[in-house]
């Protein structure tokens, strides 16, 4: 029980990779906050955890709109007196070639994928720097940990996803602002950049396009897609004590797309 007690906030948790945190999460003995605008999906998740004995409650958010961002981490404080760990989850994709994309488009990915963690993680490093320090084996406490879910398209670029690689791009230099100015009053910040993750919407293409199977399979050296209760014990290392020295810091679980380096 990794996070035994401890009060966790999951953005874009209805499905895909932020549900598979809100479930890993909950089964090492936190108390989850499935934070969404899919009510349907969000509300039925919160049954599923509860059915396996884990305890998560549901709260509409849109984390672009700043009252949104505060008024989850407070419902969270309200329903369990603190907040120990934000996942920075929720994102959207827009996809155009460069000349084509309209401002529109991109500035609702960028409000979503970049503003969103900022708004979030805001509201939430100063509630936990409201709140007592939790004891750690190391005896230094800790007020918190962020997790935001970034991309290896933080990295390597794709030409018709403009502002969801700008977007990861940039919160990868959020975690490492946020981790140096947070260092100081016991707020670890750092983030996951996963490569091809079987979603719900990945293994829709892939299932039923051979060729984008065989263009995602050759840029993954293990030849497989990874999967999201995979990307979720990462975080759930990340937001537990086994991690209490990284901050600042993204780890790319990719397959060795990265080490790779091309696209075949």
């Amino acid at each position: 029980m990794k996070l035994n007690q401890r009060v966790a906030v999951i953005t874009g948790a209805a499905q895909g990779i932020g549900a598979a945190c809100a479930r890993a999460f909950a089964a090492e003995g936190a108390l989850v906050v499935v934070a969404d605008l899919n009510e349907v999906g969000g509300t039925a998740l919160v049954r599923e955890i509860a059915a396996a004995g884990g305890m998560a409650i549901f709260c509409r958010a849109d984390v672009g709109e700043k009252r949104d961002a505060e008024r989850l981490i407070a419902h969270a404080v309200e329903h369990y007196g603190r907040l120990d760990v934000l996942v920075n989850n929720a994102g959207i994709v827009h996809a155009a070639d460069f000349v084509d994309l309209a401002e529109d488009d991109f500035d609702r990915v960028l409000r979503v994928n970049l503003k969103g963690a900022f708004l979030c993680g805001q509201a939430a490093a100063r509630q936990m720097l409201l709140q007592p320090p939790r004891a750690d084996a190391h005896g230094t406490g800790s007020r918190g940990v962020v997790v935001n879910m970034s991309s290896v398209n933080a990295v390597l670029a794709i030409a018709n996803q403009v502002p969801y690689t700008v977007s990861k791009g940039a919160l990868n230099q959020l975690t490492k602002v946020m981790a140096i100015g947070l260092a100081d009053k016991g707020i670890r910040v750092v983030g996951i950049g996963p490569g091809s993750i079987a979603t719900e919407m990945l293994k829709a293409a892939v299932l039923t396009n051979d060729a984008a199977k065989g263009r995602i399979l050759s840029r993954t050296p293990m030849g497989r897609l990874g999967e999201p209760d995979e990307i979720a014990r990462i975080a759930v290392f990340l937001a537990s004590d086994d991690a209490s020295y990284l901050t600042g810091t993204t780890l790319y679980p990719d397959g060795g797309r990265m080490a790779l380096n091309y696209v075949m």
